[in-house]
């Protein structure tokens, strides 16, 4: 099995996968979440696994987009701890490290114990391509902070195993793809959809919902590209697109909406 993902080898969304899958998979990084749309649906991976939510970062929006704009639909989700590690040369140590270079988000998560420790904050595009980069370059003064996984994939020393200042910080993945997986009875369901310029449509929607008892996990809005000032929602639901409930809804929501999508019914985390 191929499974696609978005950033260099070694990165949080490679040890994603492989916590999500059985031993065997193929890992195919790729620079953009565009390309590993982009690799499923011409058949160069089976499935792609993206993130979607951090606990502290929130939403990543292009996810959502691209899941909106494609063909392909959510089948699977993975909920992911990241824990970033200080990682460098197998030759250097902690006293010896002036720099760390990471994506900017890892290095904010990470900010309160490298200023503690009085090491230089260098952004850089990819986590785990921090780590590659200071391999290649023979760095002895710099870090890179990334997974453990980018440590073990790049022959790297992991100094500090959990800098980041809060520990609660989770990754939500989604698992893309053509599979279209049958209830379980633990499922949750992923829309798209906008509502007619109408007063009271968005909550006649919702009460679609309420009235039948789903529970809306997740609401959000996004611009519509193209249309200032109209917006696209994006909800996740308790249950899946089969279940009578969620079906009813659906229909009852076309009441409501100029475009309605499903992106996608799977099994929960």
């Amino acid at each position: 099995m191929r499974v696609a993902f978005q950033g260099e080898k070694g990165a949080y969304s490679e040890e994603a996968i492989f916590k999500h899958y059985d031993s065997g998979v193929e890992s195919v990084p790729r620079p953009y979440l565009r390309d590993v749309f982009n690799t499923v649906e011409t058949g160069e991976a089976d499935y792609g696994l993206v993130p979607v939510e951090n606990t502290i970062e929130g939403s990543i929006v292009r996810a959502f987009d691209l899941l909106n704009e494609r063909s392909l639909k959510a089948s699977g989700e993975e909920i992911h701890r990241i824990q970033h590690c200080l990682i460098a040369h197998p030759d250097a140590e902690l006293e010896d490290i002036k720099k760390a270079y990471s994506h900017p988000q890892a290095l904010g998560q990470s900010r309160e114990y490298l200023e503690s420790n009085g090491i230089e904050t260098v952004n850089f595009y990819d986590t785990a391509g921090s780590v590659k980069w200071i391999k290649e370059n023979n760095v002895m003064d710099a870090a890179g902070i990334a997974s453990a996984q980018a440590a073990e994939t790049y022959g790297m020393k992991i100094l500090v195993k959990g800098i980041e200042t809060n520990t609660e910080n989770y990754t939500r993945f989604l698992e893309i793809g053509y599979d279209e997986p049958e209830p379980t009875g633990r499922d949750k369901t992923t829309l798209a959809f906008i509502v007619q310029h109408k007063p009271g449509t968005l909550v006649g929607a919702l009460k679609e919902f309420s009235d039948r008892s789903i529970n809306l996990e997740k609401i959000e809005s996004r611009p519509r590209i193209g249309k200032p000032w109209e917006y696209i929602f994006f909800v996740d639901l308790e249950g899946h697109i089969k279940d009578e409930g969620i079906s009813g809804a659906l229909d009852a929501l076309k009441n409501y909406t100029l475009y309605l999508k499903h992106l996608g019914s799977y099994p929960r985390a």
